[in-house]
């Protein structure tokens, strides 16, 4: 007597492959939602890029015109400012652990205060002391007396500062970094381009190394998006694959044939032989 061959609905519904079909469902859905987790990364740095090309090598305007003492509004992060005043460099707040160049170190936040508020100015980076992290380093002085800076304005940091020793942050904190500056302070920070007292630029082995520039590429997250999607429907291919082999395999078998299937052999043509 020959055998049935089964029908696919037949051995779709197999417990095997209704097993391996709810993996493929579920390997649909968790792809579904990486690539869209990979595509709101990139957009986010699409817009951060954005912002930076939009403001970055614009002409600086008066800081106040741009920020308040509420926090900078985020479409207006990266704008070009300017200031006037005196750097109050005895509340000079270090925040630790910030990275230059594959090194860590302080970024040096230095009060200026003008006549419109005080601002916090990001005067660039400086290497831990070699002392170890628990003493502060050396930092090269601002300039005495009224100074002009121009610079990137910055939205504080979202994480809050943990508890340090004065006068250190653990992050860009501006609440935090209020209370060391002795009052309040502008709704946004300003990472410094270059400072002028009595119109002569400070020369740079006089003032802490400049922050990196900011990077306006978004990164491989646009292709591992749509590469989680394009992955979406493997799991379905790999079972409409295994069902079609049991289906010829079953078939096979009621053909009156022995053993195993015959699967077409692959012919190797070597360069040799056509030599």
């Amino acid at each position: 007597m020959s055998e049935v061959v089964p029908s696919w609905p037949r051995v779709l519904l197999r417990r095997d492959w209704v097993l391996a079909l709810l993996a493929s469902v579920v390997f649909a859905v968790a792809a579904w939602f990486l690539g869209q987790w990979q595509w709101h990364r990139y957009e986010a740095r699409h817009e951060r890029a954005q912002l930076v090309q939009a403001h970055y090598d614009a002409p600086p305007v008066p800081v106040t015109e741009v920020v308040g003492d509420a926090p900078l509004d985020p479409s207006r992060e990266w704008t070009t400012v300017m200031a006037t005043g005196r750097y109050d460099t005895a509340r000079t707040i270090f925040v630790r652990n910030r990275p230059l160049e594959g090194t860590y170190g302080y970024e040096v936040l230095v009060p200026l205060r003008t006549a419109d508020g005080v601002v916090l100015v990001d005067r660039g980076w400086v290497p831990n002391s070699d002392e170890g992290a628990a003493v502060l380093p050396d930092v090269p002085e601002p300039p005495p007396g009224e100074v002009t800076v121009t610079g990137w304005l910055r939205r504080a940091e979202s994480e809050p500062s943990e508890p340090l020793p004065r006068p250190q942050l653990g992050t860009i904190d501006l609440d935090a970094a209020a209370h060391l500056a002795g009052g309040p302070v502008l709704g946004g920070y300003v990472v410094l381009d270059e400072e002028r007292a009595g119109g002569v630029p400070t020369p740079p082995e006089r003032r802490p190394a400049r922050l990196a520039e900011p990077t306006t590429g978004t990164g491989p997250h646009l292709f591992y998006a749509f590469q989680w999607w394009a992955a979406m429907p493997i799991g379905f291919v790999l079972v409409a694959l295994g069902v079609r082999r049991q289906v010829a395999d079953a078939r096979w078998r009621a053909e009156g044939h022995e053993g195993p299937r015959e699967r077409p052999r692959k012919v190797r043509i070597w360069d040799e032989e056509d030599a």
